[in-house]
């Protein structure tokens, strides 16, 4: 969560779509950043990119050895003219994207995640396969036919209705048309991975242990309704890694090129993980704030995710969630009033209460959905307000208990707990005689230390840990 000078209001609308949704990990299409500004020219648009996701990171080895993988991969290609720049993201999300421009984006997130250096390859290939096969370009004709097309039909003939219904069969037309790009982007990527020298098989370990780490992060199962996956932009992980480990087979069998997961986790050792201290980290179900001193503890079992515009938490099941955010407020502005500013439900003046937590002065309303109810609670610590949002169902005989604990653990942080927050990295251990899964993973500063630290290691229930073998663990 970044800090309250930063952070925009929101609309009541925004803020239920924030809490209600989910999230994904996806590599491929660029992601639009947040409230970015117009664009400019290539070199304002990487800017604003890299500023929106974070920054840049510095990491010389592993940005030495990207580059060296990536003229290796454009060697191999059927544009080996092109010319590409990349740039590694201080961000923990496991992402990669690229511009028309030949600029390459790949996240820090993502190199914890990758295990040699063909998994890397496999995600450098597959964002350089958009370019070369000018996905980009295809999608911006598609979707300027389908406004066209809509247009003449509305303004022309004067049929709003069939407009309506040509929007819609070009929105699944667009959607089909994206995920046609990603599989073909991970068939192209595999053939150049072959052709440059690295395993084929790299793009199926890295999109299983993908879909891995989208499981640990949110333990949500894909979504059963036929319409979501009709409007997917990209094919689901499973599909992926079938698609490609059967073009992998048709090139060889397995081993058949370079791993070096040695070199690999040389260069990315020290890596950071995870959130920055400053902008808040999540330990378990308490969130901390250096920069802000702030925290709070979400109830037993949920899981926290620390997004750049709010804290976002679900219990197991969905049925509650809540969100964690700054807000700014006017000179001499009550709490009373910053509830009814910025959450657009109505809040009654008699359905506001005016409290104290933890030394802070507070304010607490109630708003009413049509399925879901809102606890809503601005907390003032010095100049900066917060907002705690409790969305439940509204027969859940238990959430107003959990609110109000969640509530009461709002808290200024000590300079001895700021003191003691330190940034997580990426470590390389070799195994000793006698270490398990379960000796190395007690290493892991993480929550899940077992699961996380198969997830990172690509390994599974039934491998064993191989003495002299060098592993990845996460510590200070």
């Amino acid at each position: 969560m970044t800090t309250p000078s930063t952070l925009k209001r929101l609309a009541a609308a925004a803020l239920a779509a924030s809490l209600l949704g989910g999230c994904s990990i996806l590599f491929g299409s660029p992601p639009v950043p947040p409230q970015a500004p117009a664009v400019t020219g290539v070199d304002s648009e990487h800017e604003q990119l890299v500023a929106s996701f974070g920054g840049e990171y510095e990491a010389p080895q592993a940005r030495r050895l990207i580059e060296e993988m990536t003229t290796t991969l454009v060697a191999a290609t059927e544009r080996p003219d092109e010319r590409y720049r990349v740039t590694i993201l201080d961000t923990p999300a496991v992402n990669a994207f690229a511009l028309p421009s030949g600029r390459l984006y790949v996240t820090r997130g993502l190199l914890a995640l990758a295990n040699d250096k063909s998994e890397l390859a496999a995600v450098m290939a597959h964002e350089i396969a958009h370019v070369t096969l000018r996905h980009a370009a295809g999608r911006a004709e598609l979707e300027a036919r389908s406004a066209l097309v809509s247009r003449v039909v509305s303004d022309v003939l004067r049929d709003q209705r069939a407009s309506a219904d040509i929007r819609e069969t070009s929105r699944y037309d667009f959607a089909r048309f994206s995920r046609t790009q990603e599989l073909e982007a991970d068939a192209v990527s595999v053939r150049t991975l072959a052709g440059a020298g690295f395993d084929p098989f790299g793009a199926a370990r890295f999109l299983t242990a993908l879909d891995r780490y989208v499981a640990l992060q949110s333990g949500l199962s894909e979504s059963g309704d036929p319409t979501s996956a009709r409007l997917a932009t990209h094919p689901s992980t499973p599909e992926r890694i079938a698609e490609a480990r059967a073009a992998a087979r048709r090139i060889g069998a397995p081993g058949l090129g370079a791993g070096d997961r040695a070199a690999y986790l040389a260069a990315i050792e020290g890596v950071a993980y995870g959130d920055d201290p400053r902008d808040g980290l999540v330990r378990g179900a308490r969130y901390l704030n250096a920069r802000l001193a702030i925290g709070f503890s979400a109830p037993d079992g949920f899981t926290l995710d620390n997004s750049t515009r709010a804290v976002l938490g679900s219990s197991p099941d969905g049925e509650r969630r809540l969100m964690f955010d700054a807000v700014e407020v006017e000179d001499g502005q009550s709490l009373p009033d910053v509830l009814r500013a910025t959450w657009t439900d109505a809040v009654e003046t008699g359905d506001v209460e005016e409290t104290v937590v933890n030394g802070l002065p507070a304010a607490v309303a109630t708003s009413q959905g049509d399925a879901w109810r809102f606890r809503v609670a601005a907390v003032r610590a010095g100049a900066d307000v917060y907002r705690l949002i409790f969305a439940f169902r509204a027969n859940d005989p238990g959430a107003e208990a959990a609110f109000q604990r969640t509530l009461s653990s709002i808290r200024r942080i000590t300079e001895a707990e700021i003191a003691a927050l330190s940034r997580l990295r990426v470590r390389i251990v070799t195994a000793a005689p006698g270490d398990t899964l379960e000796t190395l993973a007690a290493r892991m500063q993480t929550d899940k230390p077992v699961e996380t630290f198969r997830t990172l290691n690509g390994l599974f229930e039934h491998t064993r840990i191989v003495p002299g073998e060098r592993y990845k663990v996460i510590a200070g």
